[in-house]
């Protein structure tokens, strides 16, 4: 039964990889991030069929000029800003603290191994955390969702398969 439930959130991978190409990317991303009116335009029409959205493209356009001066920031350039230092330094200590609590340890494993490997999992979700918000910045969020879920249902058609060998 647990393979059932297993393969059913590949299904649901599966799904929304089916349909995420037939919505748009966010209509604040377009118009704050891009520039792009024409687009968020588009997007605010698809989201929301057809309607008067000027109040909210107003606002969105205030808060376009309100930011106007402000550099947006990608991850690397957030992470050398002392200002945020506090705030990184108590996330990650939360982020290793969580993951040398045992609580991602298995029994399989030897007692001697499992700090490593419980560190090792914190970085690489450090590592994930900053790859993800990079592809995020440069490429905007469609692209990391269309890969993440394609990546998910791969890999639990290959689990399944495996299992069913």
């Amino acid at each position: 039964m647990w393979n059932v439930l297993l393969s059913f959130s590949g299904l649901v991978a599966l799904i929304q990889l089916l349909f995420l190409p037939f919505f748009p990317e966010s209509p604040p991303y377009l118009l704050l991030q891009k520039g792009d009116k024409a687009g968020c335009l588009k997007a605010m029409k698809q989201l929301w069929g057809e309607g008067n959205y000027h109040i909210e493209f107003d606002d969105m356009m205030k808060e376009k000029a309100v930011t106007k001066g402000t550099k947006i920031m990608n991850v690397l350039e957030v992470l050398k800003e002392p200002s945020v230092y506090p705030q990184l330094s108590t996330m990650l200590l939360l982020l290793l603290s969580l993951q040398l609590c045992g609580l991602s340890a298995t029994a399989s494993l030897q007692e001697s191994t499992i700090p490593y490997v419980s560190l090792g999992v914190a970085i690489s979700e450090l590592m994930s955390i900053i790859f993800c918000s990079s592809i995020i910045d440069h490429f905007g969020c469609r692209i990391l969702l269309w890969g993440g879920y394609l990546l998910m249902a791969l890999i639990l058609v290959l689990l399944e398969t495996s299992l069913l060998l």
